[in-house]
């Protein structure tokens, strides 16, 4: 018989039986980035995170497992609800905490239910959904949420009646696929004449400042470096009016997780002054934190996105995420793809108001991702988007 269990840390669950479970080398799921979140002090009640994993154990193995939290607000989720929590409370309920099913700080697709790849897989991705349902349950919770799944996972929630079951919700990303470039002006060329001048504009900018442009891997910075690094992600989430919720332990540990982590530096003399920071997957480019004391045009471009660019094609790497929103990134080579999430709300009639608002949410979302196919960069207009 299966054990499920609920823990208050990823130390926990065993490190390698936790890994061995994912379908593919998504470094957000992984043992080590969960516990460095966890041990670098990002993981905090009194910030809305509470550590839940969820354990599925069997004569003391560790069958499947999905990063489970207790949330006391929606920061940090990118899959925005704020208006679902308002509508709740106003009507007299406590929409926090709630329970979500995602990486802390990361809108990345990647598995969410770790479950192998077996005849066994189906069924077990359905049993780690039935007993988040069935521990929302017991704990009176308003909702649960499953944000950036992989398309191999939605059976398991989309499976029974529409009005029992998991809303489904979906968004646009922009990412950038190799097409087998040999280098980066073998990428431009296939851009249409327009986005590749104004690309070229864009480096000539940066190439004039005066600035020492460095791509490292984060286990070769120093100490100091690090500091630096994180000091300027921190005064830039700052002067935005954002909470920098991050911590300098966390990306100390991101240093020590080998080659994982890559950076694009910007240095004026000795001192770093811009950095862009990356995780890295054995195909896959993510783009994660950006930072800067200085305003050069180009600069941002430059180290989030071409850089980024010229570092996949050397390493030929499959795809560039580089992160949330943004349609400046169409015009310089990103495509618009489809992300999924799954909502289940636990009060019947709550439940039904947002699905009707979901209904117009998904009409609106479809329109926008049809008219983005319309835009493509490429000469050939040979990709759009999933």
């Amino acid at each position: 018989m299966h054990d499920i269990r609920f823990h208050d840390a990823i130390a926990e669950l065993p490190a390698a039986e936790w890994d061995a479970l994912r379908t593919d080398a998504n470094p957000f799921v992984s043992h080590a980035f969960l516990h460095a979140l966890e041990q670098g002090g990002c993981i905090r009640p009194d910030w809305g995170w509470q550590a839940h994993h969820l354990g599925i154990h069997e004569d003391g193995r560790l069958l499947a497992a999905a990063p489970l939290y207790l949330k006391g607000n929606s920061h940090g989720e990118f899959v925005f609800d704020w208006g679902w929590a308002s509508a709740w409370e106003r009507a007299g309920g406590d929409y926090y905490p709630k329970l979500l099913n995602a990486v802390p700080y990361s809108p990345v697709p990647g598995p969410r239910l770790l479950a192998g790849a077996d005849e066994q897989t189906p069924r077990l991705q359905r049993a780690l959904v039935e007993a988040m349902r069935s521990e929302a349950e017991r704990m009176g919770l308003s909702s649960i949420h499953a944000n950036f799944l992989q398309e191999a996972e939605l059976d398991a929630f989309d499976e029974g009646a529409a009005d029992q079951g998991w809303l489904a919700r979906s968004d646009v990303q922009f990412h950038w696929h190799n097409r087998g470039y040999r280098h980066f002006p073998d990428f431009l060329a296939a851009l249409n004449h327009k986005k590749r001048k104004n690309i070229l504009r864009e480096r000539s900018q940066v190439a004039a400042s005066g600035l020492a442009i460095e791509w490292r891997s984060g286990e070769s910075l120093s100490r100091d470096e690090w500091r630096q690094v994180h000091a300027l992600y921190a005064a830039t989430f700052d002067a935005k009016g954002n909470h920098a919720a991050l911590t300098a332990a966390f990306f100390s540990r991101l240093g020590k997780l080998g080659q994982i982590t890559q950076l694009a530096l910007a240095r004026d003399g000795e001192r770093i002054v811009a950095m862009a920071l990356f995780v890295q997957s054995d195909n896959v480019l993510y783009g994660r934190y950006w930072g800067a004391s200085v305003e050069v045009p180009g600069l941002h471009f430059e180290l989030c996105y071409y850089r980024g660019i010229e570092h996949a094609i050397a390493q030929k790497l499959a795809r560039f995420e580089p992160g949330a929103q943004g349609e400046h990134k169409l015009a310089r080579g990103f495509l618009p793809v489809r992300t999924q999430s799954r909502h289940y709300l636990l009060h019947p009639e709550f439940r039904a108001a947002v699905a009707a608002a979901l209904v117009r949410e998904t009409a609106a979302v479809d329109d926008y991702a049809a008219e983005l196919q319309g835009h493509s960069p490429y000469a050939d207009h040979g990709q759009s988007a999933r």
